[in-house]
């Protein structure tokens, strides 16, 4: 056992150096020209931001492997030999706290502040925007907390007297525990229901704030999660649908990209316009409408470009560059099937574990048992897959509703062209959610997950939550993820094989 919890050591620093590389792989290559040799301070935290996300999703399975260190240990305080996983779990949680509501908001207020402006003046406005919003969360926080910080636990009243030792222990429906015959000496075995009452107790600030955050990164998820189960694989099949069948003519290509450059020059004009608005202070309900109509048509005029760059390549390597793209939709086509196989799984082991009570099956709980039946490590491999598929539905669910929904912010991740806001707004995306991830992954792998230290965290007290509870007695993140996928999948069989259209002359709204 030693051999292994030694390993275990090994293998979780090995991983979370090949994290951070991989952080740094794609900072480097998915960050903007303009952010180039500037900006460190943001890439930190981008980097440093999506290994925790990381670390924290790996972090479930390496408890379900630590704790089967000492599953089949011989003698007492075996488990106290392994990783101290409760303890890591809390410290995860605070530096995602403290990442999310505090060092990403600073980073990207310093990031978008005014490039005339000297640093130290942009230090300070940020700062000055991160103290207000933390004061005001503080009060907010702490209002909820004196009113309804507090844990209601369901449990009943238990009691029976004393009774001799018996010589013999049999036991039968007309005797179901000892002493059967005395008046009270089977009151905890028969029980009734009035003898269940409520257990009031209040909860600590920490926990409080971490069950809150919960929340929140819940209902992102429900959300973005829902959605994104559905088009993350139907919108890779979609994309491989609409692909461009062969390579157009010359004339067809000027054509083309005549009416693209017009299309590119009103943007700008249009984006001139916001900024000397902005300029002279006048950012109203109307220019931020206008912002997001711009940067819909900017993304929508950057998907055309490149896929006139697609139907027409050009260069010496013309031919190759052709094929390169044709299998690149191919290995679309493959990954989205795939994917839609895994939000399938998905989807039924919600239903029959989750929603149906008792369940149906283990279903998924049972397929990870197995295959560490096969080998020991292919279990937590394909478990950790699974949470790590939740995490990209959440990215893919924030695009697709980004582009449709005037609320939400559009954020890209582009290779190549992706400026530090977005990175940023992605990394605290996945930080909140990936909490949230790791809560619905526990409960959802219950069977596979059990007597682990993220069970303990995530058990009673945030399901008993005054208040918060009933959320999670009910189902309600459950269902609305359902719901959405439902929606979702509707959505795209009708509309999203279908390639949009340009609207005509772009226009602000007046």
């Amino acid at each position: 056992m030693g051999d292994f919890n030694l390993a275990l050591v090994i293998v979780a620093i090995v991983v979370c150096v090949l994290v951070f590389l991989f952080n740094v792989y794609l900072l480097v290559n998915y960050q903007h020209p303009d952010d180039a040799n500037q900006a460190y301070f943001p890439k930190f935290v981008v980097v440093f931001g999506l290994s925790i996300a990381a670390i924290s999703i790996l972090m479930l399975p390496a408890d379900v492997a630590n704790r089967q260190a000492c599953r089949h240990a011989i003698y007492n305080g075996a488990c106290n030999l392994t990783l101290p996983m409760k303890e890591l779990w809390l410290a995860v949680y605070i530096i995602d706290a403290v990442l999310v509501f505090f060092v990403i908001p600073f980073a990207m207020f310093f990031y978008e502040g005014d490039q005339d402006k000297s640093v130290g003046k942009r230090i300070k406005s940020a700062l000055l925007w991160v103290v207000t919003t933390a004061i005001v969360c503080a009060l907010l926080l702490g209002i909820l907390y004196g009113l309804a910080g507090k844990v209601d636990f369901t449990v009943r009243h238990l009691s029976s007297v004393t009774t001799n030792f018996p010589s013999n222990w049999d036991f039968s429906s007309g005797q179901p525990c000892i002493g059967g015959s005395g008046a009270h000496a089977c009151s905890a075995y028969t029980a009734s229901a009035s003898s269940e009452k409520t257990w009031t107790m209040r909860t600590t600030f920490p926990e409080y704030v971490v069950a809150l955050a919960t929340i929140v990164g819940s209902v992102l998820f429900s959300i973005f999660g829902g959605v994104g189960i559905a088009c993350l694989p139907l919108g890779l099949i979609a994309s491989f649908i609409r692909r461009p069948k062969a390579v157009i003519t010359r004339s067809q290509y000027i054509k083309e990209a005549t009416e693209l450059g017009k299309r590119a020059k009103e943007v700008k004009k249009a984006a001139d316009a916001l900024h000397q608005e902005e300029r002279s202070g006048s950012k109203g309900r109307k220019w931020r409408k206008n912002v997001k109509a711009v940067e819909k048509e900017l993304l929508q005029l950057e998907e055309d470009v490149k896929l006139l760059e697609e139907m027409y390549p050009q260069g010496e390597k013309a031919e190759t560059s052709w094929a390169l793209t044709v299998l690149g939709y191919l290995a679309k086509l493959v990954l989205g099937i795939l994917g839609l196989i895994v939000s399938v799984a998905w989807i039924i082991h919600i239903v029959i574990y989750l929603l149906i009570d008792p369940p149906l099956s283990p279903f998924l709980n049972e397929v990870f048992i197995k295959l560490d039946d096969i080998w020991g490590l292919l279990g937590t491999v394909a478990f950790a897959f699974f949470c790590f598929y939740l995490l990209l539905a959440v990215i893919a669910g924030a695009m697709m509703l980004g582009l449709r929904l005037v609320f939400i912010t559009i954020h890209p991740m582009k290779w190549g062209a992706t400026l530090m806001n977005s990175f940023l707004f992605n990394v605290g995306l996945i930080l909140l959610c990936s909490i949230s991830v790791i809560q619905f992954c526990a409960t959802a792998f219950g069977y596979y997950a059990q007597a682990t230290a993220a069970q303990e965290i995530f058990g009673h007290t945030l399901q008993s939550l005054r208040g918060i509870k009933y959320l999670y007695k009910y189902n309600v993140f459950q269902i609305a993820f359902i719901v959405l996928a439902a929606l979702t999948f509707v959505y795209y069989v009708a509309f999203g094989w279908r390639r949009k259209k340009p609207s005509g002359r772009f226009q602000l709204s007046s």
